[in-house]
């Protein structure tokens, strides 16, 4: 079913929205979680989550392309869930993907917070886009979905060493280019 069609279902009120969305994006969604949480009934509890915040945001809201609005939906949730586990230290495996990133990112703390931060997306953006289509892909993959360096490495075929070798090249490329940019890190 294409995603106008399971749009229409949720403005419709129809439930059989729910499932066609769990029938179509259930597994995405499942990863993004998984990837974050690694404990699958939460992030099972994350994807029924995310489909009762489909149900409750659909309508007022018309998502232009449904598997994206609902993977950052269902990522947010998982990180919030991390977040609050986390406190009980639960998990590791997030922990390990915000500090690769760590040296890269700049901190937030002035005033001009929510200014920075739209110029930071803008810059990285701007970034992501002038990278060749397959890093572009793995870094997205690697920090944006959470997938782990070894599964990534199997996917295409390289030792884990030299797929992590490949990560550290994109960090280092953005923290280059951030700091080419006077970017604080």
């Amino acid at each position: 079913m294409e995603d106008l069609q399971i749009i229409n279902l949720y403005n419709q009120r129809d439930e059989t929205a729910i499932s066609e969305t769990a029938k179509k994006y259930g597994v995405f969604c499942q990863s993004i979680a998984f990837n974050i949480l690694t404990i699958a009934a939460d992030a099972e509890e994350c994807v029924n989550d995310t489909y009762l915040q489909a149900w409750n945001s659909i309508p007022p809201q018309q998502p232009a392309r449904l598997g994206a609005w609902l993977g950052k939906v269902v990522r947010n949730i998982a990180i919030n869930l991390w977040n609050k586990n986390h406190r009980k230290k639960r998990y590791a495996g997030m922990e390990q993907l915000l500090g690769e990133l760590e040296d890269c990112i700049p901190s937030p703390i002035t005033v001009e917070h929510e200014i920075e931060e739209r110029e930071l997306t803008e810059f990285l953006n701007t970034w992501l886009a002038s990278l060749p289509k397959a890093d572009r892909i793995l870094f997205m993959r690697r920090y944006w979905n959470g997938e782990a360096v070894k599964d990534l490495a199997k996917e295409y075929g390289t030792m884990p060493r030299d797929m992590a070798k490949r990560m550290y090249r994109l960090r280092q490329s953005l923290k280059s280019a951030l700091e080419k940019e006077n970017y604080s890190l």
